[in-house]
């Protein structure tokens, strides 16, 4: 079994910045893909971005292309979701998931473990 606990989350002002990591753990973190997927008030769960195994691609969704960015420090068996630039269309409860899927799904069903989440609030 794999726990997924998700933090850096809070409020944030138009245009600001926020770093989210997932801190996994009880599993080997370096084989399996993660992902990012975010719910706002009212609206369905959306994919965000995700990681291969060893980091070497990411892929993101195209609302949070070129603001958002997905790594992973298999070291510390944390993955991390850098958002810039942020909107508040971004606010969300955003939590992180781990797949032995390969390379990665944009499915939240495609994703064996999964965290709780974190509140990401951005004001206008």
């Amino acid at each position: 079994q794999v726990q997924l606990v998700e933090s850096g989350g809070g409020l944030v002002q138009t245009g600001g910045s926020l770093r989210l990591s997932c801190a996994a753990s009880g599993g080997t973190f370096s084989t399996y893909a993660m992902g990012w997927f975010r719910q706002g008030p009212g609206k369905e769960r959306e994919f965000v971005a995700a990681i291969t195994w060893s980091g070497g691609t990411t892929y993101y969704a195209d609302s949070v292309k070129g603001r958002f960015t997905i790594s992973r420090d298999n070291a510390k068996n944390t993955v991390y979701l850098q958002m810039n630039s942020l909107k508040p269309e971004d606010t969300a409860v955003y939590s992180c998931a781990a797949t032995i899927s390969r390379p990665y799904s944009q499915r939240w069903n495609g994703y064996q473990y999964r965290g709780q989440g974190t509140q990401v609030t951005v004001s206008s």
